[in-house]
């Protein structure tokens, strides 16, 4: 394809709606976004915000060498955030209300360069959103998919929230076309980045950044929580998905590019071998492993204007308790 031919196809994207969708047997359809308006109090004359918002940059520039601060974020946000890093357009009614949720532990740098791009990002997307970073506390092994199921639970004491939007900390968008709102199907929307060369490493990939409704959640019975260390878990998603839903969507890949922050594995969460042999039980477990069976201890929630910070125990196994 041409650089006329992309350029075509871009200007297509950015005024369409539909989005390509694969199924279970990854024939591809196309699909929407889901719209879901609930008018409060003070908002009975504001309109529904477009489904294409109308001060999208497209492809923008990320630059991540500078040493940033959260009092850079805060002056790089603006006014409109509110405690908690919550936002909603000044002047129409989101169709989504979305929970950001981010796994956490020890990438504070990440997170602040996350954040500088990506409120701007939202906010540009007219989004009703709040950014909540579930902190998992202690050295113990890391459980990427605990927290995500944490953070979907505590965000829904807070708001009525209808899509989730689970991101790590790591990847950062490179096209604001990339709608973070959910869809009539599961969406992973990190379909190119740059560290796999802006392609898809595999076919049934659905890890990175990805989007559910809340029914689309329950359906699934939301992520494993017994995916402890590094690797599978977002597969087993895709295998939940398949099994109940029989489809995800993905923006196209000129649209879905991501840059990776640099950064170092943490040292307790080494990859699982493991992970890989539970991925073959997924239909067995699906109904007893989820929200269905979370257990969980807050330590501490703190907020600022810039996000959520929730600190929790996981729970994690004796002998995967590193001191």
């Amino acid at each position: 394809m041409d650089h006329a031919e992309v350029g075509a196809l871009e200007n297509l994207l950015v005024k369409s709606v539909l989005v390509p969708c694969w199924t279970a047997g990854h024939s591809q359809v196309t699909e929407t976004s889901e719209v879901w308006v609930n008018k409060s109090a003070g908002e009975e004359s504001l309109g529904v915000c477009p489904e294409t918002p109308p001060n999208l940059l497209g492809p923008f520039q990320v630059e991540l060498e500078t040493v940033r601060t959260l009092e850079d974020v805060r002056k790089q946000v603006g006014p409109l955030l509110q405690v908690g890093g919550r936002y909603k357009p000044p002047d129409c009614i989101s169709k989504q209300k979305v929970a950001v949720i981010i796994p956490f532990r020890n990438r504070h740098e990440n997170l602040t360069h996350w954040l500088y791009y990506l409120h701007p990002f939202l906010q540009r997307q007219q989004l009703d959103y709040g950014v909540y970073v579930i902190n998992q506390d202690g050295d113990g092994t890391f459980n990427r998919a605990k927290l995500m199921n944490i953070g979907y639970a505590e965000a829904l004491k807070e708001d009525d929230y209808n899509c989730f939007l689970f991101s790590d900390v790591d990847l950062v968008p490179l096209d604001d076309r990339n709608l973070y709102r959910c869809f009539s199907n599961p969406r992973h929307l990190s379909v190119a980045v740059d560290k796999f060369d802006y392609k898809l490493p595999y076919e049934k990939i659905f890890g990175g950044v990805t989007a559910l409704t809340k029914e689309q959640f329950l359906t699934v019975n939301g992520f494993s929580n017994t995916f402890w260390g590094w690797g599978g878990e977002d597969d087993d998603l895709y295998n939940r998905v398949m099994l109940r839903i029989k489809a995800i969507s993905r923006p196209y890949a000129v649209i879905g590019r991501y840059k990776m922050i640099k950064h170092e594995r943490d040292p307790h969460n080494d990859q699982n071998l493991n992970n890989v042999k539970k991925l073959k039980e997924t239909t067995n477990t699906l109904d007893q492993d989820g929200l269905s069976s979370l257990n969980y201890t807050v330590i501490d929630i703190t907020k600022n204007m810039l996000f959520t910070f929730i600190t929790v125990d996981v729970h994690v196994p004796m002998g995967l308790t590193k001191k």
